[in-house]
């Protein structure tokens, strides 16, 4: 289809009807976010340690690490909704904010929601983990079997049989990930213009979240395999759910929600179209009121 170009909608003209349209998404975001935080809650699995296996599990517990878990949400949740509404009072378009803001939320949230059931299923020792089972550094053992038999603080010990993956890395590729594809549909990275100096912006996000992968390794709260796999997992998901709301960037309208493009093609450009303006407030209002074409 041909380009065409928004007249804003505002948060005052339309925001509380696509609130209404989409309320049972924001329920399920609501649903996903009670599950992630009850996998945080439940125990998780205490994989077998034996006194050989504590050889490479010895590395310094270090606390605070670089990056806190409080800071991840400011660096993957807080960060892309700064840019999402700068972009907002740029464009006064009130579709393009609420899908960015859904499609940001459910691309940590699923990731976190995903991360978490591995790293309880699976339970595998983090590389401070000796540090965090007997602080004073005195190994005990079960003589039966020969697992160990922690003597350490039980939040501590918890969290240390959470390395695998990292869930760090997770979020902050499911964040700044989702960031990076918003960016290159927005700035039109894929023009065939041959503007390079784009991809320094849209790799930004990336680079930042390779950083706080890293840090997770440097600090010996996780081992490298578990920083790949979490990235791995922000990074298909985010991909995902980016997809979902957009287009790909290379597309024309690689700038729009695909909400807002297909409401141009079924509408056929009856609409208010002048010199590429296509005003398509009262489609957009059938969609939001449910009929169909």
């Amino acid at each position: 289809m041909p380009e065409v170009h928004f007249i804003g909608h505002t948060l005052k003209s339309h925001g509380s009807k696509l609130l209404r349209v989409h309320m049972h998404d924001w329920l399920i975001l609501i649903v996903i976010a009670a599950i992630d935080a009850g996998l945080n809650a439940i125990e998780p699995f205490h994989r077998y340690v034996n006194s050989d296996m504590m050889t490479y599990l010895k590395y310094p517990l270090k606390i605070p690490d670089t990056v806190p878990m409080w800071a991840v949400p400011i660096i993957a949740v807080i960060l892309p909704c700064v840019i999402f509404l700068l972009y907002y009072f740029y464009k006064r378009d009130v579709y393009d904010l609420h899908y960015a803001v859904l499609g940001l939320l459910y691309s940590v949230l699923v990731s976190g929601v995903v991360t978490d059931s591995i790293k309880d299923a699976v339970g595998r020792p983090r590389p401070n983990f000796f540090y965090r089972c007997f602080p004073d550094g005195v190994g005990v053992f079960d003589p039966l079997n020969g697992d160990v038999i922690c003597t350490g603080d039980k939040k501590l010990v918890k969290e240390g049989y959470k390395s695998f993956p990292s869930g760090h890395s997770s979020w902050s590729f499911a964040g700044l990930g989702f960031l990076s594809w918003y960016l290159c549909g927005k700035i039109e990275v894929f023009d065939r213009r041959g503007h390079a100096a784009k991809l320094c912006i849209v790799l930004l996000p990336y680079l930042f979240a390779t950083l706080v992968a890293i840090s997770r390794v440097d600090d010996y709260w996780h081992h490298f395999t578990d920083v790949i796999a979490g990235s791995m997992i922000g990074i298909l998901v985010s991909s995902f759910c980016y997809l979902q709301f957009f287009p790909f960037p290379h597309d024309i309208n690689g700038w729009a929600t695909h909400a807002f493009i297909r409401v141009s093609e079924e509408n056929g450009f009856h609409s208010s179209y002048n010199r590429g303006q296509f005003d398509a407030s009262p489609d957009l209002d059938d969609v939001e009121n449910g009929r169909r074409y």
